[in-house]
C-alpha cells in the first residue's frame, strides 16, 4: 500500500465515558492505583479501576483506518503460552498508548497481529517499540504499551501495521493481505491527562463480571454478533476456561468450501462483552455414526457475518452428529486487568447436532 499522511482530528481532549456505568464508582487518584485483588477468580472480574481516554486522533489508508488515543500508564499482564507475566508501572512511563485498526466499510476491528511505532517530536524520535495485541474489558481488542514521552506539545506516531492475522471471508476476502505505515499527528499535554476520568470499583472489584465497553463514537467496538445474529444454523455453545463457544454452520459456504462441503464455525468470546479470543488454537472432531468425519485443527478467520472466529470445510453436519471442539493453547493477546486469570486453561466441550 503506498504511505499516506493524514492531520489528526483535533487537538482537544475528550473524555470517553462508559455506556451505564457512570456514577457507580468513586473518583480516586490515578497516580497511586490501588493494589491487585489478592483472591481473584479464574474468570473475567470487575478490575480495582476504570480509565478513560483522550480523544482519539485518526489516521487512514484506502480501506484501513486508525484511531490512536493515551490514557493514564497502567499495569497489565503479557502472555507465553499460558504463562502470564505482570508488566508494572515504570518511573518513566508518562502515557499508555493504544490503538484501534478497523475496516471502514464493514467496520470490523481487524486481527492484524503485528503493529510497532516510532514516536518522534519535533523531527527527534522519542520512543520505538512494538506494541502488544491487548484485550481490555472497556475497550475490546487493540494495541497498546506505555510509553515515554518528552513533556508537552505535538508527536507524530509512525505506525507499521502488519497484514491480517485471519483468512478475510465475504466483504474482507482477499482484504489486507499487505501491510502498510501510517502517520498520525497527536497532542499530548499532563495537564490534559490529568483531566481524563479514573475511578475505583470499589464495591465491584474482584467480582466475577465485566464493565460495559466505552461509548465510541468515532470508532467500532470489536465484539463478535451475538448467536442469535449469526447466518446458517447455530448448533449450540459451550464455556470453557470462562469463555462461551458458540458453534454453527455457513448458510452460504465461503469461495474455498466445496458444493458438497460446509463451512463449520467455531466463535469463542469474552461471556459479558462478546470480545473475540484471538490467537489460540482450536481443533475439532466431527463424528457420525461413530466415524470421525472431521479430525483437524481449524483456521482463523473472519468476516462481519461471524466475525473473528476459527474454521473449516467439512463433509456436511447431520442432525445427531456429534462434535468435539478442543482448545488448545491460551489466546496470545496481553491482558489488561480483569482478564489476566481468565482464558488460560480449557477443557473439551461436546456438543449434538
Amino acid at each position: 500500500m503506498e504511505r499516506r499522511n493524514f492531520l489528526r482530528a483535533g487537538a482537544t481532549l475528550g473524555v470517553a465515558g462508559l455506556a451505564g456505568c457512570t456514577g457507580l464508582f468513586e473518583t480516586t487518584s490515578a497516580n497511586s492505583p490501588p493494589p491487585v485483588v489478592e483472591d481473584r477468580p479464574d474468570a473475567a472480574y470487575y478490575p480495582t479501576h476504570i480509565e478513560g481516554h483522550a480523544k482519539p486522533s485518526m489516521a487512514e489508508d484506502g480501506r484501513l483506518r486508525v484511531a490512536l488515543m493515551y490514557s493514564y500508564p497502567h499495569r497489565f499482564w503479557t502472555i507465553t503460552g499460558a504463562d502470564t507475566n505482570k508488566v508494572s508501572i515504570q518511573s518513566e512511563d508518562d502515557a499508555h498508548l493504544m490503538a484501534t485498526i478497523w475496516d471502514s466499510e464493514t467496520m470490523t476491528v481487524l486481527p492484524t497481529a503485528n503493529v510497532s511505532a516510532e514516536i518522534s517530536k519535533d523531527g527527534e524520535t522519542v520512543d520505538t517499540r512494538d506494541f502488544w495485541p491487548m484485550l481490555s474489558q472497556n475497550m475490546g481488542y487493540h494495541f497498546g504499551d506505555n510509553v515515554g514521552l518528552d513533556g508537552d506539545g505535538t508527536y507524530t506516531a509512525s505506525l507499521d501495521v502488519g497484514s491480517m492475522q485471519a483468512r478475510g471471508l465475504g466483504d474482507l476476502a482477499g482484504a489486507f493481505e499487505d501491510g502498510t505505515t501510517i502517520e498520525i499527528e497527536f497532542e499530548y499535554s499532563e495537564a490534559d491527562k490529568n483531566e481524563i476520568m479514573y475511578e475505583e470499583l470499589s464495591d465491584q472489584q474482584g467480582q466475577e463480571g465485566a464493565v460495559e465497553p466505552m461509548e465510541m463514537e468515532m470508532m467500532p467496538v470489536s465484539s463478535v454478533p451475538a448467536a442469535s445474529d449469526l447466518p446458517g444454523t447455530v448448533i449450540g455453545e459451550g464455556t470453557s476456561g470462562d469463555a462461551r463457544f458458540v458453534v454453527a454452520t455457513a448458510n452460504e459456504s465461503p469461495e474455498f468450501v466445496g458444493d458438497d462441503e460446509t463451512y463449520l464455525v467455531v466463535s469463542p468470546r469474552t461471556p459479558h462483552n462478546s470480545y473475540p479470543l484471538p490467537f489460540m488454537s482450536v481443533s475439532a472432531t466431527l463424528s457420525r455414526d461413530g466415524e470421525a468425519v472431521f479430525d483437524d485443527s481449524l483456521d482463523a478467520g473472519i468476516s462481519p457475518e461471524f466475525g473473528y472466529h476459527y474454521g473449516a470445510a467439512v463433509d456436511g453436519v447431520e442432525s445427531g452428529d456429534e462434535l468435539a471442539i478442543t482448545p488448545g493453547s491460551p489466546p496470545q493477546v496481553s491482558r489488561h486487568e480483569g482478564y489476566e486469570t481468565a482464558f488460560l486453561s480449557f477443557e473439551e466441550m461436546t456438543l449434538t447436532a
